[in-house]
């Protein structure tokens, strides 16, 4: 693309309320109460802890490191927001209660008036990927970014799946080229248990972003066709434990950012590596996830590149407490900051916004 073609896709932005102006004084941290699903314990049909992102600001918020007052509050992704990436047609295809329902894989969904469905399901998925697009905006600005939720990496512009109904990475990806001038070059980490089709599929063809996957080879999805757009594939067997997957993700990383420089890192957080996880199928210990996030961490601050990670899948209870476990050590390790007025007047790359308030897919599946 030619940069007056460039300049001329800018200038057709859409509105949006996902890239607003936040305050110095607030942490590049986001999160909205809708994140959590909770309606009639239909969600407990799924093994996956749909309260578990306010769980981790409840951690956060004891141990005195986020307030309501230094919280971003994520906001919903209109349809406008999601076009960007995904089809009307696929839009359209959730207002059927079953196609939700096969997606999140509750099947009781499919019994429900799809008002309701919209309203206690996929309200809260799309507040969560307005958080993803939202701190991408926010990573550029401070440094870093953590949505506090996001990461549906089985997701496409035509196709959910594994419980991801909106392609968040994508998005977040694709307002980033469109409305950033400096950011040309995207490097995804997706370190969740399962391969990330979702953002493999919509970026098959783009050189622009450099995918490094590293996964559990025997479950879902065993997307072949999207692995070709994996330019670093880690496949991994069942029961890896910390020494050899923490050794792979420092190799493959450094490999990774050296190959290919980029502008930003979407780092895709998974913590359903974790022993014990019914779908993971890995046996990382509490302490090797929150080793593993040091260390993409400290790998990008070391080349001054900024990070927007996303929490992923994750299936247990103490998910959260290691999430927020692995935030507050991020801060004593000094690879973010805890204090928003630190940030103050500083960016890692010196970025032009251009104007947006007023121009024109194992047996089971899994985050």
């Amino acid at each position: 693309m030619s940069h007056k073609e460039d300049n001329e896709e800018k200038s057709r932005c859409h509105r949006t309320d996902l890239y607003a102006s936040i305050p110095r004084t607030c942490l590049p941290i986001v999160y909205h109460p809708d994140y959590n699903i909770t309606f009639m314990g239909l969600e407990k049909l799924h093994p996956f802890d749909a309260g578990k992102w306010g769980k981790v600001i409840r951690f956060l918020k004891e141990e005195q490191f986020i307030n309501d007052g230094n919280l971003v509050e994520a906001r919903e992704a209109a349809e406008e927001d999601l076009l960007v990436v995904h089809t009307k047609r696929y839009l359209n295809r959730l207002k059927w209660s079953l196609v939700v329902a096969t997606i999140t894989e509750i099947p009781p969904l499919l019994f429900l008036p799809n008002f309701l469905v919209q309203r206690k399901v996929l309200r809260p998925l799309r507040t969560q990927t307005g958080g993803t697009i939202m701190a991408g905006k926010l990573a550029v600005e401070r440094g870093w970014a953590i949505n506090v939720g996001g990461g549906f990496h089985h997701c496409s512009s035509d196709r959910g799946g594994g419980f991801c109904a909106y392609a968040d990475i994508t998005l977040a990806i694709k307002f980033l080229f469109e409305r950033v001038e400096g950011i040309s070059r995207v490097t995804i980490i997706d370190l969740d248990a399962h391969q990330g089709n979702g953002h493999e599929r919509d970026f098959l063809d783009d050189r622009r972003v450099f995918i490094m996957d590293m996964y559990n080879r025997y479950i879902y999805p065993g997307d072949e066709y999207a692995k070709r757009a994996i330019k670093r594939k880690v496949e991994l067997d069942w029961g890896t434990e910390d020494s050899e997957y923490l050794q792979k993700v420092e190799l493959h990383m450094e490999g990774t950012l050296n190959e290919v420089l980029p502008d930003i890192i979407v780092y895709n957080a998974g913590t359903d590596i974790l022993d014990g996880d019914p779908l993971g199928g890995l046996s990382i210990s509490p302490q090797g996830i929150i080793k593993r996030d040091e260390l993409v961490f400290r790998a990008a601050k070391r080349r001054g590149i900024p990070v927007l990670m996303v929490t992923s899948g994750g299936y247990q209870k103490k998910t959260a407490r290691i999430i927020a476990d692995s935030i507050l050590n991020l801060h004593r390790q000094g690879l973010i900051e805890g204090d928003a007025a630190e940030g103050e007047g500083s960016s890692p790359l010196t970025t032009h916004m251009t104007s947006t308030s007023g121009s024109a897919g194992s047996t089971s599946t899994a985050v």
